[in-house]
C-alpha cells in the first residue's frame, strides 16, 4: 500500500501555525492597525464583530488601548430615500475627500446584512473606484439581527477606524426608519439624501427623519433635471424652516448636486466643515460626543441584559409555552412577562 504522503511541507505548515497564532493576537492586530494596516484593521472589526464568547474580553482589552488614538475624526452619517443615489454620491464624496489627502472608511449599517448579506458587496460594486483607492476603506456593519447590536459593533468599529488613521468616516444606513435613529446617535453630522421632484414624497417623508438632518441634499441636479431639483430645494427650504433645528445655532441647509457628474459635492464639503468648525468652537460637538457615549453605554447595558434575561436556562424553557398562550389570548401579557421574570430570578 503506498504511503500517503502530506502535501503541505514543514516550511508551510510552520508558517500555517505561526499565523493562525497570531490570528486574533491583540498586540499584533494593534501593532498593524496602528501602522495603517487595512489587512489588520480588517482583523480588528471581525474580532469586535464575533460574538463568540472567547472573543470579548480579547476585543473589550483591544478597545481599551485603541481608545488614546481614536476620537480625532468627522463622522459623518448618511441616509437617503430608495433611488436617491447613496452608493454614487458617496464614491463622488470619498474620492473628493481622499484627493484632498483624507483618509476615508465607509460602513454601512445593515440590519438585515447577517441574514440576507446585506447589500454591502454591491455597495463595493458600485462603489469600485472609491473601494480601489489606498486612502480609502469600506465595510459593512452587521448587527448581529438587531439595532441594538448596530449601535455597538458601529460605534466599536469607529474606534477601530480612527485610530488606524481614518480621519473621514461616511457612515451609511441601509435599514430604513429606526436605523436612521441610531446612526444619528454616533455621528457628528447627518445628511439627508433625497430627489427631484418632490410631490409626493415631501408627503410621504417622515417628520422624525427630516428633523434628524442637519443638510438635505437634492442629489441628480444636473441635465433637465436641474431645474426641477432647483424647485424641489426650494420647497425643502419652506419645509426645513418650519422644523426645529436638530443642533443648536444651526440652520439645517437644503444644497443640490450631481454625485454622478460630481457637480456641487465640493459645496457640501464646505458646508460640513462650517458646521464642524461651528460645532467645536462652541463646545456643541465634545458635548454632543459624550452625551453619545452616554448613550451608547446605557444602550450596552440594556443590550447584555436582554441577553442576560433570554439566555437564563429556566427562561429559555418557558418561552415557547408562554409565547404560545399570549397568541392564542390564553394569558395576559403582564402575567406572561411575570411569569418570565419569576423564572429568571429564581422565584
Amino acid at each position: 500500500m503506498r504511503k500517503w504522503m502530506n502535501p503541505m511541507t514543514e516550511e508551510v505548515r510552520k508558517k500555517f501555525i505561526r499565523q493562525k497564532s497570531t490570528e486574533t493576537s491583540v498586540d499584533a492586530i494593534i501593532e498593524g492597525l496602528l501602522s495603517g494596516d487595512r489587512t489588520m484593521l480588517s482583523r480588528a472589526i471581525t474580532l469586535i464583530e464575533s460574538n463568540a464568547s472567547r472573543h470579548q474580553k480579547p476585543s473589550e482589552e483591544m478597545l481599551q488601548r485603541l481608545l488614546p488614538y481614536s476620537g480625532d475624526s468627522i463622522r459623518i452619517g448618511i441616509t437617503g430615500v430608495p433611488g436617491a443615489g447613496k452608493s454614487t454620491f458617496i464614491e463622488s464624496f470619498g474620492l473628493l475627500l481622499c484627493h484632498k489627502g483624507h483618509r476615508v472608511a465607509v460602513l454601512a449599517v445593515d440590519p438585515s446584512s447577517t441574514l440576507h448579506g446585506g447589500s454591502i458587496l454591491g455597495d463595493k460594486t458600485r462603489m469600485e473606484r472609491l473601494a480601489n483607492h489606498p486612502n480609502a476603506f469600506i465595510r459593512p456593519s452587521p448587527s448581529g439581527g438587531t439595532l441594538g447590536g448596530v449601535h455597538r459593533k458601529t460605534r466599536e468599529t469607529i474606534i477601530a477606524c480612527e485610530a488606524a488613521g481614518y480621519d473621514i468616516l461616511l457612515i451609511e444606513t441601509v435599514g430604513v426608519g429606526q436605523s436612521e435613529v441610531v446612526v444619528k446617535s454616533m455621528v457628528d453630522f447627518f445628511m439627508l439624501l433625497v430627489l427631484t421632484g418632490a410631490g409626493d414624497e415631501l408627503q410621504g417623508m417622515k417628520k422624525g427623519v427630516m428633523e434628524l438632518a442637519d443638510a438635505v441634499i437634492i442629489n441628480k441636479a444636473d441635465g433637465g433635471n436641474l431645474e426641477l431639483a432647483k424647485k424641489t430645494q426650494k420647497e425643502y427650504k419652506q419645509i426645513l424652516h418650519f422644523l426645529q433645528p436638530t443642533t443648536k445655532g444651526w440652520t439645517t441647509p437644503a444644497l443640490t448636486c450631481s454625485a454622478l457628474y460630481e457637480e456641487g459635492i465640493d459645496q457640501v464639503w464646505e458646508m460640513i466643515q462650517r458646521y464642524m468648525k461651528m460645532t467645536k468652537d462652541s463646545g456643541l460637538l465634545l458635548e454632543k460626543r459624550k452625551m453619545q457615549a452616554k448613550e451608547w453605554l446605557y444602550a450596552q447595558v440594556k443590550e447584555q441584559l436582554e441577553s442576560a434575561f433570554f439566555g437564563n436556562e429556566k427562561v429559555e424553557k418557558l418561552v415557547p409555552g408562554i409565547e404560545k398562550k399570549v397568541m392564542n389570548e390564553e394569558m395576559p401579557v403582564a402575567k406572561a412577562s411575570r411569569l418570565l421574570f419569576d423564572a429568571f430570578y429564581g422565584k
